[in-house]
């Protein structure tokens, strides 16, 4: 583990791996830096790295206002400030769940550091769909994640982490899919430490992942489309992202392909071998 300079008062955490073509990577929720281990070790001709994004992790949890210091725009001043203090030549940059937005946040700021986008959802041009009751079965938890009845029942609690992170393991994971006990025994060790559930929730009291700004998204000018070459990795069982919804990225995307691979939400753990073919692809090596 190594420390990046502060951002805002914040340092991340991060892992670094292999040599070549930069390529970072960014989690998801209920997550950490970890889920892209198997990723990392199929790219050893590529210079891998992965942050814990603020709150998460090993990197600082400050009990600051979300809406300031754990937005989408605020988590990539981070992730500019890791790329710039490493020095990286234009990364490919990989975003998976709350990743994908954080990395999308990084494309419209500073287009210039990126080289590539590699994805997974959530993506724009949803819409409305995201309201239908069948959709909303599964998207409780951004509401609950609002309410201080979250923090009093699960932070701080290490078996109501466990049977927390669990669920949404179970439920999002693609069919054949198990989330390894190790991995699971890590993750509840992270996020059972007082006050980093809490941290990590932070995003979605920000309103970065909420319903009301997916509704609310509109396609842009052609001109102010992202720009960064960008692969889409959407999986065919995702329960909380139908395939069909990735029917209006060119409406938010310059240069956008999308490959439908046979997994579940997790994607990086799910299909190692696919988002690191596609990472690899994307900074121009082959494996």
């Amino acid at each position: 583990m190594r420390l990046t300079a502060e951002v805002d008062g914040f340092r991340l955490a991060y892992d670094r791996t292999g040599a070549g073509p930069a390529v970072v990577v960014l989690h998801g929720w209920p997550g950490d830096r970890t889920e892209f281990r198997d990723v990392a070790r199929l790219l050893p001709t590529a210079d891998v790295i992965a942050p814990d994004l603020r709150g998460f992790g090993t990197s600082d949890k400050h009990p600051v206002d979300p809406s300031v210091y754990y937005s989408a725009d605020a988590q990539a001043c981070s992730v500019i400030g890791l790329v710039e203090q490493l020095g990286l030549d234009r990364p490919v940059l990989a975003g998976h769940d709350i990743g994908s937005r954080i990395a999308q946040a990084v494309a419209r700021q500073r287009p210039d550091l990126v080289r590539a986008l590699v994805l997974t959802p959530p993506l724009p041009g949803i819409g409305d769909r995201i309201l239908a009751p069948s959709v909303q079965e599964e998207f409780w938890y951004l509401a609950f994640h609002r309410l201080p009845l979250a923090d009093w029942l699960v932070d701080g609690r290490p078996d109501a982490v466990r049977r927390y992170l669990r669920h949404f393991w179970t439920r999002w994971s693609g069919p054949g899919f198990t989330v390894p006990d190790d991995h699971l025994d890590h993750l509840v060790a992270r996020y059972a430490e007082p006050g980093a559930f809490t941290a990590s929730i932070g995003w979605y009291r920000v309103g970065s992942g909420g319903l009301a700004r997916v509704v609310a998204e509109r396609a842009p000018e052609a001109a102010e489309r992202i720009a960064v070459p960008t692969t889409v990795l959407w999986p065919s069982h995702d329960p909380l992202f139908p395939r069909e919804w990735s029917d209006r990225l060119d409406e938010f995307f310059a240069d956008v392909r999308v490959e439908h691979v046979d997994g579940g939400h997790f994607l990086p753990l799910e299909r190692p071998r696919e988002f690191a073919a596609a990472l690899a692809a994307a900074a121009g090596l082959t494996r």
